[in-house]
């Protein structure tokens, strides 16, 4: 029995060993939550699960420590049956309660960061609204009126990855609508996704807080070239954003109002390629 005991912990310790290794120290103090949140919504969702992952390590460590002392503690010394006790009224109530207690907390501040990421400033600085469709992108800059007197835009094309162009460190809209299936908005970096659903019109709002471009996709499977329905967030200064407004409301295409601000004309994480669609065919 030892040496299965042994043998037991060698090989738990091998895989646990093996299962580190591929971590740094920086990730392991993230507890499996991504890197990267750019925006201050991000910040307060790793907080939440930096603190749930706390309170897990304390009640396990709890629990686990109340098994062990029982174990040494009560383990048989003879084969006299031990005393035998209906009920412990304090530790029933401590038992009945102790949970109550970690879920309402955990609800409290799950709902305070909800509210906080679902938060909506009624005068946001910049409002886009984001239409999908199969399987592509446009991005209308609301109320930036170009010569024909509509928003202007960014739209994907086949050979075309769209680049949605935000300032930094202003409160930013994204009105989601969809013209024909379920599709979803998702940045990474925003640590943050929305489905965007036929016949509905659904928004959320960011502040994002790093400069960068961005890889967008879409993370609802909706359809056969689902997997090449990819956009750029293109995060630049204040001064650079409405330098390249200016140039879309003057008529310019998006690459060329990006030269103007002077950003890189086209995506660059998530290069241009040949799609091929029309050569294409599904199984």
């Amino acid at each position: 029995m030892g040496l299965r005991r042994i043998a037991g912990l060698a090989g738990g310790g091998i895989a646990l060993v093996m299962l580190l290794g591929g971590c740094t120290v920086d990730d392991a103090f993230h507890f499996g939550w991504p890197k990267g949140g750019i925006t201050p919504q991000s910040q307060r969702m790793y907080d939440l699960w930096i603190g749930s992952v706390v309170a897990a390590f304390v009640v396990g460590i709890l629990v686990w420590g109340l098994i062990f002392w029982c174990i040494v503690r009560y383990r048989k010394k003879g084969d006299a049956l031990p005393p035998q006790t209906r009920y412990n009224a304090p530790m029933e109530v401590l038992y009945s309660v102790l949970p109550f207690l970690i879920v309402a907390v955990l609800f409290y501040y799950t709902a305070i960061a909800q509210t906080y990421v679902n938060k909506i400033d009624p005068n946001p600085a910049v409002t886009v609204e984001v239409v999908a469709f199969k399987w592509n992108w446009q991005f209308r800059y609301l109320g930036q009126n170009g010569p024909d007197g509509q928003p202007v835009d960014t739209i994907g094309s086949t050979d075309y990855v769209p680049v949605l162009v935000v300032p930094v460190g202003k409160t930013i809209e994204f009105k989601q609508v969809s013209k024909d299936v379920i599709h979803s908005f998702w940045v990474p970096e925003l640590l943050f996704k929305r489905d965007q659903i036929p016949g509905v019109t659904n928004k959320f709002q960011v502040k994002v807080e790093k400069t960068g471009a961005f890889v967008g996709r879409c993370a609802e499977l909706c359809g056969t070239y689902h997997s090449m329905m990819n956009f750029e967030l293109r995060a630049v200064t204040p001064e650079n954003y409405e330098k390249f407004l200016a140039a879309k409301k003057a008529g310019k295409s998006t690459p060329e109002a990006l030269e103007a601000a002077g950003e890189a004309p086209i995506a660059v994480t998530t290069d241009p390629f040949k799609t091929k669609r029309d050569a294409r065919t599904t199984s």
